[in-house]
């Protein structure tokens, strides 16, 4: 896997808290070796103020103001892993939040399109990309629509919580793309993995339940 050459301080101490980080993930069932790898060399604490980067390591979501969260580390795993990205995909997140999912598709060697609602998250996650000399594209809008101008997908990964299963989002993947979708009530949902086999065939399976902040717009809750 080709590093990426981020552009802050990265110092050993956080380092060595990513390696305990990845290994705390292995213990947890992740299995993609790719995905924990990727993990343990995107220094998530960027993605944080730096107030608060002790707490970076810490497998747990945590605030990033405007109501968001930036997700756990095991949620971003197992969201990465189910994705099942190989090099020069084409990947579409909705939902940027604080960029971390979106870093950690790149480091995997993914070309990402990622869509923020949250104007104020658009703009300081735009800018950190910037910043890191990260290229991932950024746009902003209602991601409930997808981004059907730069697909067909090989992957879409959704980090909020949905309580439908829009279907402008499936026919955006190419043939075999994946959907990672949490869909539920408001309170807890189930990880769901769309597979385009063919099209206008899908294979639906779901892996456990988790929690994510509402996926607002169109096609998501009401605002």
């Amino acid at each position: 896997m080709s590093k990426i050459k981020y552009t802050l301080e990265d110092s050993f101490k956080h380092k060595g808290m990513r390696k305990r980080l990845v290994e705390a993930l292995r213990n947890k069932g992740i299995r993609d070796e790719k995905v924990l790898e990727a993990i343990g060399l995107v220094p998530r604490h960027y993605f944080f103020p730096k107030d608060f980067w002790d707490n970076a390591y810490d497998d747990k979501a945590f605030p990033i103001g405007s109501g968001q969260t930036i997700s756990q580390p095991y949620t971003v795993a197992c969201q990465t892993q189910l994705l099942n990205i190989q090099p020069g995909d084409v990947i579409l997140e909705i939902g940027t939040g604080s960029g971390y999912q979106a870093a950690i598709l790149a480091q995997l060697g993914a070309t990402v399109f990622t869509i923020e609602r949250i104007e104020a998250l658009f703009k300081s996650t735009s800018q950190l990309f910037s910043k890191l000399k990260v290229p991932i594209h950024c746009f902003l809008g209602d991601g409930t629509i997808g981004l059907p101008s730069k697909g067909p997908f090989d992957g879409i990964v959704v980090t909020a919580g949905g309580n439908s299963l829009a279907e402008q989002l499936k026919v955006q993947l190419k043939p075999g793309g994946k959907l990672v979708v949490p869909m539920g009530d408001r309170s807890i949902q189930k990880m769901v993995l769309i597979k385009k086999v063919v099209e206008n065939k899908y294979e639906r399976t779901e892996h456990g339940e988790f929690k994510f902040v509402p996926l607002l717009g169109k096609y998501g809750w009401e605002t």
